[in-house]
């Protein structure tokens, strides 16, 4: 078989996985699967650029994806004025203390590089001076935000714009996040980095938590504006009332169905531009630079590659791929909720994807989060399936039989472990391999 000819067949059998979805559950639910998947698959391709073009491994998925989270409330929920006006002012002015705070001690690090210990300790009392004046200013802004209406509000809301510009505010939160780790831990060795990026995830999660003046915390954000139609707006047009009679279908479940082809629509063309990017990029000169790296950095060096610089680079551009990714969730989530960001489902399902596709190459990227969310969702349904057909003949009271069928749920991670391990033994390089250049 072609390399064409396996691609068209892959796609081919994913595709038919969510007719086969639509027809026998609801197609409601393959689009539902479909608008995950096409997010999941954006997700992969910025890991992809960090490992397979770079072999940088990062485990803080989980983090660059909340900061996109992050910016969909930032851009789009409308400012709260008596939030404000009760001590936005006061919260800014010690922010900014913060960030002159943060100058002002990388200047001294740079200027006293010959003092010797003494470097150190100025450097050190810089920073605590500066954490100090920002405490005293900012803690009675930030109680008095969080004391306006706590239950609706207690947060200083965000800018009120069309949610859309979100998603590049998303990656720049994220590629931000990744440029300060970066200059810190790229130096260091592949698991050095590895958990740098950890540690700092779950400190952005613990953070947007618990300061409730930005986020509600876990009070979550709801009721985030959209990007397509409300269904309650399509039920009362005529041409959504006559395609729903034509179709056969009720107007409520013809007018989801169109909002969720709606999000699939803007997900697909930013999945098409980020592929294309990263194609282009992969195929340039640039990316043959970073594959010379990654798979010998010695040589690369030796060359006059400046191989941190060039790690740093490709950093943060998979990071701003994967803010953006996490920007999109949260558009179509809705609302953004910071206890359901967990290690399990925005880390290691990520890199299973990236395993399971093929890292190195992008389409094989593509190709695994589709199957690796497809599976992820309908594992559970599968289960609950197969499990009420091994206990058919068992007495309906049974004792085993209920057990299993409440267990059923657990297929889930069974078969995100089954799927792995038969990559791994009969595609140890991905559904798609790596192309050799």
């Amino acid at each position: 078989m072609t390399p064409r000819a396996k691609h068209l067949s892959l796609f081919g059998m994913m595709a038919l996985l969510l007719i086969m979805v639509g027809t026998l559950q609801s197609w409601n639910v393959a689009l539902t699967i479909l608008n995950l998947c096409l997010i999941s698959a954006i997700m992969t391709l910025g890991v992809n650029i960090q490992w397979g073009y770079a072999g940088l491994f990062n485990a803080g998925v989980m983090g660059f994806t909340a900061l996109g989270g992050l910016a969909a409330i930032v851009i789009s929920v409308p400012p709260v004025p008596e939030a404000w006006q009760a001590g936005g002012s006061r919260t800014m002015l010690g922010l900014c203390f913060g960030g002159i705070s943060i100058g002002i001690a990388v200047v001294t690090w740079l200027k006293t590089a010959n003092w010797g210990k003494k470097r150190y300790w100025l450097t050190g009392a810089v920073v605590i001076a500066g954490y100090a004046v920002m405490r005293v200013t900012v803690d009675p802004g930030i109680a008095a935000i969080e004391a306006v209406e706590p239950a609706k509000t207690g947060f200083l809301g965000g800018f009120g714009l069309p949610i859309l510009f979100s998603w590049l505010v998303g990656g720049a939160f994220a590629a931000g996040a990744a440029w300060v780790v970066g200059k810190i831990a790229l130096g260091l060795r592949s698991d050095y980095l590895a958990i740098a990026t950890l540690g700092i995830s779950e400190i952005i999660i613990y953070f947007l938590k618990n300061e409730d003046w930005l986020t509600r915390g876990v009070k979550n954000v709801n009721g985030l504006p959209r990007p397509v139609p409300y269904e309650i707006d399509l039920q009362g047009a005529v041409w959504v009332q006559t395609w729903a009679e034509r179709l056969g279908i009720p107007v409520i479940e013809a007018s989801s169905i169109i909002v969720k082809l709606s999000y699939a629509a803007l997900f697909l063309s930013v999945l098409l531009v980020v592929f294309w990017l990263s194609e282009t990029a992969l195929k340039s000169p640039w990316g043959r630079m970073m594959r010379a790296i990654r798979d010998n950095e010695i040589a690369a060096s030796a060359m006059g590659k400046d191989i941190t610089w060039r790690h740093l680079q490709v950093f943060v551009l998979g990071s701003a791929v994967v803010g953006i990714a996490g920007a999109m969730l949260t558009t179509l989530d809705g609302q953004f909720t910071p206890a359901s960001y967990q290690p399990l489902r925005f880390t290691f399902l990520i890199w299973v994807m990236v395993i399971v596709g093929g890292s190195g190459n992008n389409l094989g990227s593509v190709i695994g989060g589709f199957v690796i969310w497809f599976f992820w969702i309908e594992a559970e349904p599968i289960g609950l399936a197969l499990m009420d057909l091994i206990t058919a003949g068992m007495d309906p009271d049974s004792a085993l039989r209920h057990h299993l069928m409440e267990n059923a749920a657990h297929m889930r991670l069974m078969t995100m472990g089954l799927v792995l391990l038969l990559a791994l033994r009969f595609a140890p390089q991905g559904l798609i391999p790596e192309g050799k250049r």
